[in-house]
């Protein structure tokens, strides 16, 4: 069983998904955050890989990556700062998340072994459709990590078929029809249609985009089995006067959203 797989089984309660942007504002920061998170509540970590064009992204998640990559930031940097959160953390599940241009730069089959082997449990590449899958599908599957596809509120039952194939450890609903952080969703407008998803898997349904406060989380967690919040983290680096300040930020925060 998965790292994945066995955290929605053990939960008595929707999980909390956490996102922050590898090495935002710096490694160490970065570093530093990724490792508080389950202690301070998060149930699954999602590291955003940084990238120049980042098209689902709004403006936060857009200037963390650009700090992110001003201060050096890059796929090896990412993917070592997941083997420091491995020594001390074998069991939160933590999914990479970004676009195609930097895994086709890397290579995808050296990629997926070294994300493996790194300690990722899942891949969230946002703008690889089902239909251009195999550019990963292939090598994840031997390297033993989920691929992990995105539904939306437009999402189509024939469309649905398609997006099932291949996927493995959750679905992630996006819950607006645009780019994080900048609009919230109506969790009643969502309900019918993630019930319908539901019916058609059993792979749990997490909701993301445009939740900010404990009370989205509370309304998105009666709908879904899972609630990501990743811009109103990631504005904590925006404002960050020392090292010891952010941090004490996200910890208080990511315990009010559990």
């Amino acid at each position: 069983m998965s790292r994945i797989e066995r955290t929605f089984k053990s939960l008595k309660r929707p999980a909390l998904i956490t996102f922050i942007t590898a090495g935002d504002p710096d490694y160490e920061t970065s570093l530093a955050a990724l490792k508080i998170l389950p202690g301070a509540g998060a149930d699954i970590v999602e590291l955003g890989m940084p990238f120049t064009d980042p098209a689902a992204d709004g403006p936060v998640i857009q200037r963390a990556g650009q700090r992110a990559l001003a201060a050096g930031g890059c796929m090896k940097q990412t993917l070592s700062m997941v083997r420091e959160f491995r020594k001390d953390n074998g069991e939160t599940p933590l999914v990479l998340m970004g676009y195609a241009n930097p895994v086709l730069a890397y290579g995808p089959e050296r990629f997926c072994q070294d994300a493996a082997e790194s300690g990722v449990d899942g891949l969230i590449i946002v703008d690889l459709p089902p239909e251009e899958a195999d550019l990963l599908a292939a090598y994840a599957k031997a390297a033993g990590l989920d691929i992990i596809r995105l539904v939306t509120p437009v999402t189509d039952e024939a469309r649905l078929e398609k997006i099932l194939e291949g996927a493995s450890g959750f679905l992630y609903y996006v819950s607006i029809t645009g780019v994080t952080g900048t609009a919230q969703a109506d969790p009643a407008a969502l309900k019918a249609h993630i019930e319908r998803i539901r019916a058609r898997t059993d792979l749990p349904v997490v909701v993301g985009f445009g939740i900010r406060t404990p009370q989205d989380v509370a309304a998105m967690g009666e709908i879904a089995d899972g609630v990501v919040v990743g811009s109103a983290i990631v504005e904590n680096f925006e404002t960050m006067k020392d090292r010891e300040s952010v941090l004490a930020a996200i910890r208080d925060q990511i315990a009010a959203l559990a």
